[in-house]
C-alpha cells in the first residue's frame, strides 16, 4: 500500500474555535503585576495599548473561543495548512521512526505569524483603531502584520531589530510592499531608543528594545494601539489552530505522536502546535512529550530564572512571571532573529515549571546542518528559526534508533527561509559562528535585572 505523505483537511474541517490552555492547566498562571505598586493588575490597566476584545482573551479562562467569520474568511486563503510525513528524510536518516511536520510557511507572510496577525488586526479595526505599532525580530511577524493591517485599513509602524534589519533587507521590502513603515531599532524616534543609542551607538538591538519603542509610540496616541507577535496569552490562543488541525490530521494517519516539537523564541509557534496535544495529556491521559528547542545563545528556558520581569527593555510592560535572562539582555547576533528574546511567555513558563513540557537548547551550526539535510530531502528551505525544531526532531529519531525503538515525531515547520539566503550563504562558507551561554554568563545577565523597589 502506498504511503500517504501529505495529509490534508477540507475547508469544512478547519477549526472554528481557538483553544485556551488556561482552562485545563492544573496550576493557573500567576497574575501580571503593576510595575510600581507590585499589585495584580486588571484588564483596564492594559486598555491604553490593546483593544478590549484582545484584553478579554488575554485574561480569559474559557476553554474555547469562537473565531470571527471575517478572520475565518482570511484563514481560508491558506488554511487548513498541510501536514507531511517526511518519508525522504526518514530514508536519508535510515531511521525506523516516523517523522511528520506541520507546514506553516504557505501563506503571504511565509510563517505561522499570520494566524494571530489577522485576528489582532481585525479586533483593532472593530474598535476603530487607525494605527498599530509593533516590533519584529527576523521579520516574519512584521510581514504578517503588514498585510493584515492593509487588509483592514490600518496604518502600521514596525520597529525591526537592527541586526535583522541589516541581515534581511528582503523582509523590510516585503513589509513596505504591504504598506508598512519600517524603522531599525534602536532608533532616534523614541526616548527609549535614544537612551540605548547613547549607551551603545552600535547596538544590534533586541526584541525587548523594539517592544519598548513600539509601546512608547502607542501609549502617546489614543488612536494607536500596540500589537505583539508572541509571548502573550491571546497570541498563543490564536496559534492553537495549528495543533488542533494537526490532531485531526494525525487521526487520518491512524498514528499519534510520541513527541511534539517546536522552536522557541517567545512561545507562539511552540504553544500553537503543542498546547492542543498538552490538553490531550491533561484531559485524556495521553503521554506525548512536548519539547521546546531554543538557541544555546539565548537559553531562557534551559538556563534562565523563573521570576517576575518586564517583557521589554525599558520597563513599560507589566511585570510578568516568566523564565527570563533579564530584560536588559542583548543576545548574540544569530540568524534566528525570531528566537532572540530574553523571556518566555507566561503560559509556557508555568507549564515548564510544572514539568508538563520539556526544553532543550541547540547551537546554530548544528541547526543549519539539519535545515540543509531537510531541504535536500523534503524540498522546503526552512527559516533559521524552524531549523531548531528540525534539529530537535533529528535528535529524537537518532535517539530512538539507538534505543532500538520506533517513535512518531511531529514538529512545527513554522516558516520558510526564502528571505534568509544570506544566512545559508554564511553557513556554506563556514562563516556562521556558534555561541553557548555559560552558567556564569547567565548568572551575570540575571544579576543585572533592575526592578522597581
Amino acid at each position: 500500500m502506498k504511503q500517504i505523505t501529505k495529509i490534508l483537511l477540507s475547508e469544512k474541517e478547519m477549526p472554528r474555535q481557538w483553544y485556551n490552555i488556561v482552562a485545563d492547566m492544573p496550576n493557573k498562571p500567576m497574575p501580571p503585576l503593576h510595575p510600581v505598586t507590585r499589585e495584580p493588575i486588571g484588564p483596564d490597566a492594559l486598555a491604553a495599548v490593546f483593544p478590549m476584545e484582545l484584553i478579554k482573551q488575554e485574561v480569559s479562562q474559557e476553554r474555547y473561543i469562537d473565531i470571527p467569520e471575517e478572520v475565518v474568511d482570511l484563514y481560508r486563503t491558506y488554511r487548513p495548512s498541510p501536514l507531511f510525513r517526511a518519508v525522504n528524510l526518514e530514508k536519508a536518516l535510515g531511521t525506523k521512526s516516523k517523522i511528520y511536520y506541520k507546514y506553516e510557511g504557505g501563506n503571504y507572510s511565509g510563517s505561522h505569524k499570520a494566524n494571530t496577525a489577522i485576528a489582532q488586526a481585525y479586533y483593532n479595526k472593530k474598535e476603530g483603531i487607525k494605527r498599530i505599532t509593533t516590533e519584529t525580530g527576523a521579520g516574519q511577524w512584521g510581514s504578517a502584520m503588514s498585510f493584515a493591517c492593509h487588509h483592514f485599513g490600518i496604518e502600521l509602524l514596525v520597529f525591526m531589530v537592527r541586526v535583522s534589519y541589516t541581515q534581511k533587507p528582503g523582509r523590510k521590502l516585503l513589509m513596505n510592499a504591504y504598506g508598512a513603515k519600517v524603522v531599525p531599532s534602536p532608533s532616534t524616534m523614541t526616548e527609549s531608543g535614544r537612551r540605548i543609542l547613547e549607551l551603545d551607538p552600535e547596538s544590534p538591538g533586541s526584541l525587548g528594545i523594539a517592544i519598548s519603542e513600539a509601546m512608547e509610540v502607542a501609549s502617546q496616541d489614543p488612536y494607536t494601539k500596540y500589537s505583539l507577535g508572541s509571548v502573550l496569552n491571546h497570541v498563543i490562543l490564536h496559534q492553537t489552530i495549528i495543533g488542533q488541525e494537526a490532531l485531526l490530521q494525525m487521526a487520518k494517519t491512524d498514528d499519534y505522536p510520541d513527541v511534539v516539537i517546536g522552536c522557541f523564541g517567545g512561545g507562539s509557534n511552540f504553544s500553537g502546535i503543542a498546547f492542543p496535544f498538552l490538553r490531550e495529556n491533561l484531559v485524556n491521559g495521553k503521554k506525548t512529550r512536548l519539547v521546546a528547542v531554543e538557541p544555546a545563545s539565548c537559553p531562557k528556558l534551559t538556563k534562565g530564572k523563573f521570576m517576575y520581569d518586564f517583557g521589554d527593555s525599558a520597563g513599560m510592560t507589566p511585570l510578568l512571571p516568566m523564565y527570563t535572562l533579564g530584560h536588559d539582555f542583548i543576545p548574540e547576533k544569530i540568524h534566528a532573529g525570531g528566537l532572540r528574546y530574553h523571556g518566555a511567555g507566561v503560559l509556557v513558563s508555568q507549564v515548564l515549571k510544572d514539568k508538563l513540557i520539556e526544553a532543550k537548547s541547540k547551537l546554530q551550526r548544528e541547526c543549519f546542518e539539519g535545515a540543509v539535510l531537510f531541504a535536500r530531502n523534503e524540498g522546503i528551505l526552512p527559516a533559521p528559526e524552524s531549523s531548531y525544531a528540525i534539529a530537535g526532531a533529528l535528535d529524537e529519531a537518532r535517539k530512538a534508533d539507538i534505543e532500538g525503538v520506533s517513535r512518531s515525531i511531529l514538529f512545527n515547520l513554522s516558516g520558510h527561509g526564502h528571505f534568509d539566503i544570506s544566512a545559508y550563504e554564511k553557513f556554506f562558507e563556514g562563516n556562521l559562528p556558534d555561541h553557548e551561554m555559560t552558567t556564569a554568563e547567565v548568572d551575570e545577565a540575571i544579576s543585572k535585572i533592575k526592578l522597581p523597589d
